[in-house]
């Protein structure tokens, strides 16, 4: 009855949740979905991956990266983007923990640019063959 009259009360009962790490970023450990079967664990890694692209403007970005001959710094995505520089810098921390960026230092400024082989692994990872380039099916 507690429960159920601060529920009323407009308080909002919180179920905890098991937290899920990766020993490496999604992209790195992913297994194609047509493998025979994906353990819990590649699933998890493969929707976390998917989540990391599964916003508009993570698309977009990944969009302007791919078209960048060098890296880019996030205050030139701002425009292009119509985003604020934090919005920006959120949406580059997913990409980035998911493991489709690299970002390299030069002076204050930090540069990002798309990490090509990780992005054939994601392509390996959509194959149909269940099969990885280059290696037999699982």
């Amino acid at each position: 009855m507690e429960a159920a009259s601060a529920h009323e009360k407009g308080s909002t009962v919180m179920t905890p949740r098991a937290l899920v790490v990766l020993e490496a970023p999604a992209a790195v450990c992913c297994a194609p979905v047509a493998s025979e079967r994906l353990t819990p664990q590649e699933a998890t890694a493969t929707a976390h991956l998917f989540k990391a692209l599964a916003d508009p403007h993570r698309v977009r970005i990944v969009n302007l990266l791919a078209s960048a001959p060098d890296g880019i710094c996030i205050c030139d995505l701002v425009e292009p983007l119509d985003l604020t520089q934090p919005t920006v810098s959120f949406h580059m921390k997913k990409l980035l923990d998911a493991g489709l960026l690299r970002r390299e230092q030069r002076g204050k400024w930090a540069y990002y640019s798309l990490d090509r082989a990780v992005l054939a692994r994601v392509g390996d990872v959509l194959r149909l063959d269940g099969r990885l380039e280059g290696k037999d099916p699982r």
